[in-house]
């Protein structure tokens, strides 16, 4: 693969939203491998599919022959990107950092080949030189490049202000230090492209300024869209809650089902951008109609299951799938809810059994799933909110729970 074709792919496959130069990024490319990089705040002890696309365009990156550069904010978290936020984050400590950290790690290793090769990717920590910077120098140094009447025009700052919503001095600083990492970056490992979310364009141009006047050298940025489904949602977001991308926060099978309910309208879009199928391809399987563009759905589950959890878990996923709602049985590997023997002895109203299993978020939409003839235990529907669900109802050890034709869960006694 040739490095000078990163950009018409990315462009095709959707990933491309700004470029600060992109016929300077294209010669850039044309003359050998660069290196790229994204930043990643350590909030949580994993990322969920809202960072994928980041993820992606740093796969395909590499694929083109280029060097991609995982950039973890563990200096960075302590203070909290502002970008899209109605109010400030929550200040985490150290150790909580540090945990995030080597959870947030694992979810790069299915995606991106590291190593010492020149396209290998890399991890880099920003604490790494953020956490020795003096107060004075760090003004004196780079405070002197950044206008206040700049910085207020910045979105991360702008709309929070037009929000009329508070933002500290600290989180104001945000943008100085990520502009402080692009030249760090620069100068350690040769990075010339710094790519992220659309929200964060400003911070990215303000480091690109700030390397051009203290080291004289070009960067450049590039943004990713913001991705939504077709019916204006963030995606990402469920019932459920978030689609985290490990094991330990959201099984495969519930990784496989989340790509298995995209819309018909995102089947495509979803295709070019979470997966590594051919374009060709993907034309083929977008062109599906009526019940047929289901084959699509599968077919993007799988291939984005494998790239997250492997070839193996995928298929086995998928077969879950299949028997669960085309054979109607109750798979042993359905996601699974413990509940005491002695709550199944007394009975639980079918309402509150459905919210335990995680497939409604409270009691009141747990009701209204029932009332709306979506729920069925063990493949009966459930007529009755106050239906009280027993042992009587065990078949092999569980109870089967359906919410749709979709979402499924096993209930078994500890």
């Amino acid at each position: 693969m040739t490095t000078n074709s990163f950009l018409d792919e990315a462009t095709a496959r959707g990933f491309v939203f700004q470029c600060t130069d992109t016929e300077a990024v294209r010669a850039a490319m044309q003359a050998g491998p660069i290196t790229a990089y994204i930043g990643f705040d350590c909030t949580a002890d994993s990322l969920h599919v809202g960072s994928l696309v980041q993820i992606m365009i740093l796969r395909l990156l590499q694929k083109h022959g280029h060097k991609p550069v995982v950039l973890l904010g563990g200096g960075t978290t302590r203070i909290g990107d502002p970008s899209g936020k109605d109010e400030s984050r929550q200040m985490l400590t150290d150790e909580t950092i540090a945990t995030n950290m080597v959870g947030i790690r694992r979810c790069f290793t299915p995606f991106l080949r590291f190593g010492d090769a020149p396209s290998d990717a890399m991890l880099a920590n920003n604490a790494d030189w953020l956490d020795s910077l003096s107060y004075i120098g760090l003004l004196r140094d780079v405070g002197s490049h950044f206008t206040i009447n700049r910085m207020l025009s910045f979105d991360s700052v702008k709309l929070r202000l037009d929000r009329e919503q508070p933002l500290t001095f600290l989180e104001f600083n945000y943008m100085i230090l990520q502009s402080y990492d692009f030249r760090e970056l620069s100068r350690r490992h040769g990075v010339t492209l710094q790519i992220g979310g659309s929200d964060q364009w400003g911070n990215i141009v303000a480091g690109m300024e700030l390397t051009r006047r203290t080291d004289a050298k070009s960067v450049y940025g590039l943004t990713t869209p913001l991705i939504t489904t077709a019916s204006g949602g963030k995606m990402g977001k469920t019932a459920q809650g978030a689609i985290w991308l490990t094991l330990d926060r959201l099984s495969a099978y519930d990784y496989w089902q989340f790509w298995r309910n995209t819309e018909d309208g995102d089947v495509g879009r979803f295709l070019r951008l979470f997966t590594d199928l051919p374009l060709p391809e993907i034309a083929s399987l977008e062109a599906l109609g009526g019940a047929e563009i289901n084959e699509a759905k599968k077919i993007l589950a799988t291939e984005a299951t494998s790239l997250a959890h492997g070839p193996e878990l995928a298929a086995i996923a998928a077969e879950t799938a299949r028997r669960a709602f085309e054979d109607g049985e109750a798979a042993e590997s359905l996601p699974t809810v413990i509940v005491p023997a002695t709550d199944l002895e007394a009975g639980i109203p079918a309402f509150r059994l459905f919210t335990l299993a995680g497939l409604a978020t409270s009691n009141a939409e747990a009701r209204r799933l029932i009332r709306g003839g979506g729920a069925r235990v063990n493949d009966v529907a459930v007529t009755d909110e106050g239906q009280s669900i027993g042992r009587d109802l065990l078949r092999d050890g569980a109870i089967k729970l359906s919410a749709g034709r979709k979402q499924h869960r096993l209930i078994k006694v500890e």
